[in-house]
């Protein structure tokens, strides 16, 4: 008995001290557990004579009794003052001025893109959109892109089966419309495309849009026309184009576009390696067996197709080094550009 008095005292004192909860995880051990002060105490009943067992039992389980209420109190207290705090942290004062945030903007290659479509828009042309997975008839075969031409080939193209990849370029939307046979064409095809190269001006995955006109007596001089207006309305009024034979599988004849270095007015720069040209897309006469396989009849109709690559555009019209800080998501660089 004098045991337990001992022991109350002492867990008294002990709990007066606790002022958190890792102090009242630690008193809990000492007292309260199985392993604790007040467990041991009825291990002492073996030394208890045989009558006065049933006695010592009874003052165990009031030390007991006792010892929990005093520990659930002290809780208690301890967690309103928790929850105290925590409201004095989280309080609000609807008084203050709230925080400026700073206004967003949008991404270069969004500012570019809808620069584009508004010079196109203010000419006529539609906007349509194609899917991303296309299959070899769209992407390869009707835009007369042969079996064995290198394009095919595992190392530019991510192929998903036999048929079916990752669309190489925005062409394969040139067929999906002239498939629904509605002439005349006037359209931009703009989107996403993919294909196995990666450097300072090459990404796995980068932007095109590609324009098509399908009519009557189209010819390379509306090409250029066209072009011409573009490059004014989106570098500058001086800004002119020339025309360099290329090849594409699909336009014929088919050509490279320059526009006259925005830098240096043609004069001759680091930007154009002293040239006084850039070059910015490729174009053409949409060669004769894409339209026939479009059950478009050749004899009749002609048309023009070229291709932009926006983050090309947006390289050079912003003077960005490398393609890929348009796909870091840097806010410090975003932040440079305003629509």
């Amino acid at each position: 008995m004098t045991n337990m008095d001992t022991i109350r005292a002492s867990y008294e004192a002990d709990l007066a001290l606790v002022e958190d909860s890792k102090m009242l995880g630690d008193f809990w051990t000492k007292y309260l557990s199985k392993s604790g002060e007040i467990q041991k105490l009825m291990g002492g009943i073996k030394s208890v004579p045989k009558e006065e067992k049933k006695a010592y039992g009874q003052a165990v389980n009031e030390v007991k009794t006792w010892a929990q209420g005093l520990y659930d109190a002290k809780k208690e207290e301890m967690d309103k003052k928790a929850m105290m705090a925590r409201y004095d942290d989280e309080t609000i004062d609807v008084t203050l001025p709230a925080a400026s945030t700073g206004a967003g903007n949008l991404h270069p290659l969004t500012c570019i893109k809808n620069e584009i479509i508004d010079v196109f828009a203010g000419m006529g042309f539609e906007i349509f959109e194609g899917p991303e997975i296309e299959d070899d008839d769209h992407n390869f075969t009707r835009l007369n892109v042969l079996k064995d031409h290198p394009s095919r080939d595992m190392q530019d193209t991510f192929w998903l089966t036999e048929d079916l990849l990752l669309r190489t370029h925005t062409s394969p939307g040139q067929i999906r419309v002239m498939d629904k046979g509605e002439l005349p064409i006037k359209v931009l095809v703009p989107g996403k495309v993919f294909r196995s190269d990666s450097d300072a001006t090459h990404s796995p995955m980068f932007s095109q849009m590609e324009g098509l006109v399908v009519d009557k007596h189209i010819t390379l001089c509306d090409l250029q026309g066209m072009l011409d207006q573009f490059v004014k309305a989106l570098f500058s009024d001086e800004a002119k184009t020339r025309l360099r034979p290329s090849y594409f599988p699909f336009t014929e004849p088919s050509v490279e576009v320059d526009v006259t270095c925005f830098k240096c007015g043609g004069k001759g720069c680091s930007l154009c390696k002293g040239t006084g040209w850039i070059e910015v897309l490729g174009g053409g006469i949409v060669n004769n067996r894409v339209l026939e396989n479009c059950n478009i009849d050749s004899n009749e109709y002609s048309g023009l197709a070229f291709g932009i690559g926006i983050e090309r555009i947006a390289m050079l019209k912003y003077g960005i080094n490398h393609m890929g800080k348009l796909f870091e998501n840097d806010i410090e660089f975003l932040k440079q550009f305003k629509a």
